[in-house]
C-alpha cells in the first residue's frame, strides 16, 4: 500500500515555503473560527503568526490556549500540513516578525510599499505574534501516488 504521508522532514521543509495558513481558534458557543494568515517557520522551531490584538482573531487567540493550523498547496499534485499545538503570546516586533512576513509574501518592493501603506512600525504598534509550537501533525502529498492522470 502507497502511503501519502509525509516525514517529518517533508513537512518541515513543505511548511518553509510562503504559502497561506489557514487557522482555527476555539469560539465559545461556536464552531472554531477558520482564518487564512501569513506565517514563517523554521524546521525544529514554532509556526509564527502575526495579527493585531484588537481583531477578532488576536481577542480569542488571547484567550486561547491551543489552535490547528494547515497549510496546503492548492496546486496539483496537491500538499498539506496540518499541525497542532500549544501556543504562547508575544507582543510583535516590526523589524524581527512584521518586516520579514511583508518580505516574504510581498516581495522587497511591494513589501515595502505595503509596511508604508500601513503607517510602518507605528501601525503595529499593539500586534501580537502568536507563536504555535507543534505537538500533533497531519500530513498528504498526493505525488507519492505516482504521475497524474493525463
Amino acid at each position: 500500500m502507497t502511503t501519502t504521508s509525509m516525514t517529518q522532514a517533508e513537512c518541515e521543509e513543505f511548511l518553509v515555503q510562503p504559502l497561506i495558513a489557514v487557522i482555527s481558534i476555539p469560539e465559545p458557543g461556536r464552531g472554531p473560527l477558520t482564518v487564512p494568515v501569513w506565517y514563517y517557520y523554521e524546521p525544529g522551531g514554532d509556526l509564527c503568526i502575526w495579527t493585531g490584538s484588537k481583531s477578532h482573531k488576536g481577542r480569542l487567540l488571547s484567550s486561547a490556549v491551543r489552535i490547528s493550523v494547515c497549510v496546503q498547496d492548492p496546486k496539483p499534485p496537491y500538499k498539506y500540513v496540518s499541525i497542532e499545538g500549544p501556543i504562547t503570546i508575544e507582543p510583535a516586533q516590526f523589524e524581527r516578525d512584521v518586516r520579514p512576513l511583508a518580505l516574504r509574501y510581498f516581495g522587497v518592493e511591494g513589501g515595502e510599499d505595503y509596511l508604508a501603506s500601513i503607517g510602518g512600525s507605528a501601525g503595529v504598534a499593539d500586534d501580537i505574534l502568536v507563536r504555535l509550537h507543534p505537538e500533533r501533525w497531519l500530513s498528504v502529498d498526493y505525488s507519492k501516488l505516482g504521475p497524474l492522470p493525463k
